[in-house]
């Protein structure tokens, strides 16, 4: 059995940076018992976790010096309850307070909680005198349950989440807000957190559908295990990185970028298009057509004096034209509309369309395999449509709705929302890191569009993922400046440029 190794024994590796890679829980699992497998002591990497832990707390919350630690079962009590010690073994006044009997653990969870024991610490019930936490501690401490749970979380564990997230103290949670299903991101139940700190690799669960609400900050601590150790196994998704464009050649001209035509707007739609076509003027399309209703043309031409814009009997000659397709802002689902879808289908011949609005709710209509040229990007509504199932089964388990929409249509799905994923037949799944609830308005889908058919017509490597990337920077830069509510579509073209330069 190991030693009981002092906090300095490890130093304290934490980062805000994260890996590249994104697993879910039954990998993360195979990784630990992969590197204890290799010679590094269970007990060891617990105590090298929550020294990390530790040593964040002290860094987030410098003044605390009444800590309140809430252990349950398995190495998340355990690495609850090592990290008590060290706050004792600092001059802290800890509280730990079980939901599970201590003397009922077992292994490394069993021996960080008699260690503990041995250092003074003292395990109390988790409702002692059924008193609030608020007043009585400066930070909590999550060790309740960790990254296996699966279902609705209830009894004595989901009452003390609620105590503890009514309390208003800051919390870091250990590994994952309990709660939070680690390989979907789903709330079950979970622990607002203020900080989280996972360790040995980073799970999908932290970055899409509801973590953004519980997870608070993420910090990483690798535990000093070599990389080689999660060889063979294939992560969830890859996280996307901040776009590095190329520069362009000094003898390009407007004929070397592109030609992007962009088919919508129906009556009472032709802001939609128009957001669109600016965002692919602004992704440095070197030519952007429109075809739409009449009404719309002049209102386009004195907006964007640099696209072209024109009716739909002029449909069949820009479709011959174009680089690059982009159908369904404001197009409607009017019989004028699905002319207009149906012969973009029928005529794209090979180059790139990116569909999004109503081309997907036509498209679902009469659901039919594409080809890998073309890009679908639904909101949750309209892929629970392109699916046949209700969007709550859609956001129940997003990642297994990315795989079920490009297996159905043989595209790449961009299947946007709070972690957006992106999905390409053969190749793994990309998250966006970026973005925040400032876009959450009218417009957002429209600019995506425009961005993504842009940087289709320039040839950019990986243009889909650069341009969902690119979005949601340039409406971080937005927010940042003019904060997030009232934040409008439009103001994410304003800010594409230092992102894409």
């Amino acid at each position: 059995m190991s030693a009981i190794e002092p906090i300095d024994k490890f130093g304290t590796p934490f980062s805000r940076e994260l890996p590249a890679s994104l697993f879910d829980a039954a990998a993360c699992r195979e990784i630990d018992r992969r590197a204890i497998a290799a010679g590094t002591d269970g007990y060891v990497l617990m105590q090298r976790a929550s020294a990390a832990a530790f040593a964040l707390l002290l860094k987030r919350w410098p003044q605390a010096r009444r800590v309140l630690v809430l252990c349950g079962a398995g190495n998340n009590a355990g690495d609850g309850y090592v990290l008590a010690r060290f706050a004792v073994d600092a001059g802290l006044l800890v509280e730990a307070r079980a939901l599970v009997e201590p003397t009922n653990l077992s292994g490394d969870a069993r021996r960080a909680f008699d260690d503990f024991a041995a250092a003074g610490g003292e395990a109390k019930p988790w409702g002692a005198a059924h008193a609030e936490y608020g007043d009585r501690f400066d930070v909590a401490v999550d060790g309740l349950i960790g990254t296996g749970l699966s279902r609705q979380v209830d009894g004595e564990f989901a009452a003390a989440i609620a105590r503890l997230n009514r309390s208003g103290l800051p919390v870091l949670a250990l590994d994952i807000p309990s709660g939070l299903a680690a390989d979907t991101g789903v709330d079950l139940g979970a622990v607002r957190a203020d900080a989280t700190i996972t360790f040995i690799a980073d799970k999908i669960g932290l970055h899409t559908a509801d973590a953004p609400a519980v997870v608070g900050e993420l910090w990483f601590a690798g535990l000093d295990i070599p990389t080689e150790v999660a060889n063979g196994l294939q992560p969830e998704a890859l996280r996307m990185s901040a776009p590095k464009l190329p520069s362009r050649s000094p003898t390009s001209h407007k004929g070397s970028h592109g030609h992007v035509l962009v088919v919508g707007g129906d009556h009472g739609m032709g802001g939609a298009t128009r957001l669109t076509v600016e965002a692919a003027l602004r992704s440095g399309s070197g030519k952007v057509s429109l075809v739409t209703r009449d009404e719309h043309i002049a209102p386009v031409q004195v907006a964007s004096p640099e696209a072209m814009p024109a009716a739909e009997t002029m449909l069949s000659q820009k479709l011959a034209e174009a680089t690059v397709i982009a159908v369904g802002p404001g197009l409607g689902t009017s019989s004028w509309s699905k002319k207009l879808w149906y012969e973009v289908l029928e005529r794209a011949a090979g180059r790139p369309v990116v569909a999004d609005a109503d081309a997907l709710n036509i498209l679902a209509d009469n659901p039919q395999q594409l080809s890998e040229n073309w890009v679908l990007t639904p909101h949750p509504g309209e892929a629970a449509k392109l699916l046949g199932v209700a969007i709550a089964e859609v956001q129940r388990d997003r990642p297994a709705a990315l795989h079920k929409l490009v297996e159905k249509y043989n595209a790449t799905i961009v299947l946007k929302g709070n972690g957006t994923l992106v999905g390409t037949p053969g190749e793994l799944p990309q998250l966006c890191p970026f973005g925040n609830p400032g876009m959450a308005t009218g417009g957002m889908g429209d600019v995506l569009t425009g961005i993504i058919a842009g940087l289709l017509a320039q040839d950019i490597d990986c243009a889909v993922n650069v341009g969902v990337a690119a979005h949601a920077l340039a409406a971080d830069l937005a927010a940042e400046q003019r904060g997030e509510r009232g934040l409008l579509a439009r103001d994410v073209i304003e800010y594409l440029a230092p992102v894409l330069n």
